[in-house]
C-alpha cells in the first residue's frame, strides 16, 4: 500500500485506513491505494473495515487536484464514482468505521458500504456540494437516493443539509453511533459476525438486491463522463 492508504490483515479481517492530511482528501493516488487494498482483501477473502484517521473519515475530493483544471476534476469525479460503485458491489462485507467528519465524497463512501458505524462528538456528515457551488452529478444523486431515508434525500442533495452523528443515523449516512473509544472494538465485533455469513450467499444476494441500482449507476457514470467531456 501507499503511505496514504494502510492495510492490515488480522484474523480474516482487513483494516484499510486513509491517511492524507488534515482533511483526509481523496486524490487519484488515494483511490489507487484504496483499490489496491480492496484487491488484496478480495484475494484474501477478508471482511473489510474501511476507516480514516482520528477526527476525520474524509472531507471529500482533494481540492488541489480538483483545481488543476476541468479535465483533472472530471477525471477525479469519474474515478470516485467508479470506486463507490465497486464498494456497492464488493463480494465481501465492508464496514465503514467513520472516525469523525464525513463530507461530500467521504459521505458518498459511507452510502456505498454494507454497515456504517459513527462516533459521538461534534462531527459533521453530509453532502455539501450545492453549498459550495457544485451541481450534483448524476451518479451522486442516485447513490444518495439509493441509501438515504426518503425524507432526507431532498434535504441532503438539494439543500445540502449537514448532520451530526445522531442525525446522520436518521438520515441514512450511518447505521449506529458509538463512543469514540469504542469504534475499533465495535467494528471488530461486527466484522467477526460478518465472517459467519456464507460469503457466496452474501455476494449473490447483494448483487441480486442491487442489480437495478448497479445498472443505473453504470449509466450515470457514463452520462457524467459524457457531460464532463471525458468520452471524446
Amino acid at each position: 500500500m501507499t503511505e496514504l492508504v494502510s492495510y492490515e490483515l488480522k484474523d480474516g479481517v482487513a483494516t484499510i485506513a486513509i491517511s492524507n492530511g488534515k482533511a483526509n482528501a481523496l486524490s487519484q493516488e488515494v483511490f489507487e491505494g484504496l483499490n489496491a487494498a480492496l484487491d488484496r482483501a478480495e484475494q484474501g477473502k477478508a471482511v473489510v473495515i474501511l476507516t480514516g484517521q482520528p477526527g476525520v473519515f474524509s472531507a471529500g475530493y482533494d481540492l488541489k487536484e480538483m483545481q488543476k483544471g476541468p479535465k483533472e476534476a472530471a477525471a477525479l469525479v469519474k474515478t470516485g464514482s467508479s470506486f463507490t460503485r465497486r464498494l456497492a458491489a464488493f463480494p465481501l462485507p465492508i464496514i465503514g468505521a467513520c472516525s469523525g467528519h464525513a463530507i461530500a465524497k467521504g459521505a458518498f463512501i459511507l452510502l456505498s458500504v454494507d454497515h456504517r458505524i459513527g462516533i459521538e462528538g461534534p462531527f459533521k456528515l453530509g453532502l455539501n456540494e450545492v453549498a459550495i457551488g457544485m451541481t450534483m452529478h448524476h451518479a451522486g444523486i442516485e447513490i444518495a437516493r439509493h441509501r438515504l431515508a426518503p425524507a432526507h434525500f431532498y434535504r441532503s442533495v438539494v439543500n445540502a443539509e449537514i448532520y451530526n452523528p445522531e442525525g446522520a443515523v436518521e438520515a441514512g449516512f450511518l447505521d449506529e453511533v458509538v463512543a469514540q473509544d469504542k469504534l475499533v472494538e465495535r467494528a471488530t465485533e461486527l466484522a467477526q459476525h460478518f465472517k459467519t455469513l456464507n460469503m457466496r450467499a452474501h455476494r449473490e444476494t447483494k448483487l441480486k438486491a442491487k442489480a437495478d441500482y448497479l445498472a443505473l449507476l453504470d449509466r450515470c457514470i457514463e452520462q457524467d463522463a459524457e457531460h464532463l467531456g471525458l468520452n471524446g
